[in-house]
């Protein structure tokens, strides 16, 4: 990474920073972006060059989270499916780990806010996208059709189990090791211990 690069991520991070502050003393809806560009002292021209919206600003760290590990595993040579989906999971789960409180905060703004958790929403499905399509190039078979829908079901349970680990994770504050609850996720997908509803009997008649 050159210099220019090193200062432009370095003028991100100060950006995300201290929105994060403003919205934590302040709450969401009351901090401006000229609040936040005076303490990282930018204008909010440069600022929105960074963040085209507030809801960025909140969502930085949970976007490059996701966007790191689709692209981390689109590196990484052939490996077979079980074992690649749970090292994504396992890469989201680390950095999430690393800045606890920032991810708590994260989601009980998305809990206060719509637009945040619109927007947490749709980092999600870009998320589980950006994985499909990776999946797609990696999958063998000459079926397009059902490379896609493997891909695609795969990407989402991904997903599934990062959303619900993490909301445990976040529920129970130094109690729960989220890698070891992905773990036993896994576990119990490919054990069958998950089970799948079925189709209710008719009733006699």
């Amino acid at each position: 990474m050159g210099l220019r690069e090193v200062k432009r991520e370095r003028t991100r991070r100060l950006i995300a920073d201290k929105a994060f502050e403003l919205f934590s003393d302040n709450g969401f809806g009351r901090t401006t972006v000229e609040q936040i560009a005076a303490a990282a002292e930018v204008g909010p021209s440069t600022l929105y060059r960074y963040f085209p919206t507030k809801e960025g600003l909140v969502l930085e760290f949970v976007d490059e989270c996701l966007a790191d590990a689709v692209s981390w595993f689109h590196d990484q040579p052939a490996m077979n499916l079980p074992d690649g989906l749970c090292a994504v999971i396992e890469r989201v789960l680390e950095q999430l780990e690393r800045n606890p409180d920032r991810i708590r905060a994260v989601f009980d703004l998305a809990e206060q806010t719509a637009s945040v958790s619109a927007h947490l929403n749709e980092l999600i499905w870009r998320f589980r996208n950006d994985l499909a399509d990776v999946l797609v190039r990696r999958l063998p078979g000459d079926d397009l059709r059902s490379i896609e829908f493997v891909a695609a079901l795969s990407a989402g349970i991904t997903m599934n189990i990062i959303e619900n680990v993490v909301r445990v994770w976040v529920d129970s504050p130094g109690t729960v090791d989220a890698k070891t609850l992905a773990r036993r996720a896994m576990r119990l997908l490919r054990a069958g211990g998950v089970p799948l509803p079925g189709v209710p009997a008719s009733p006699a008649l």
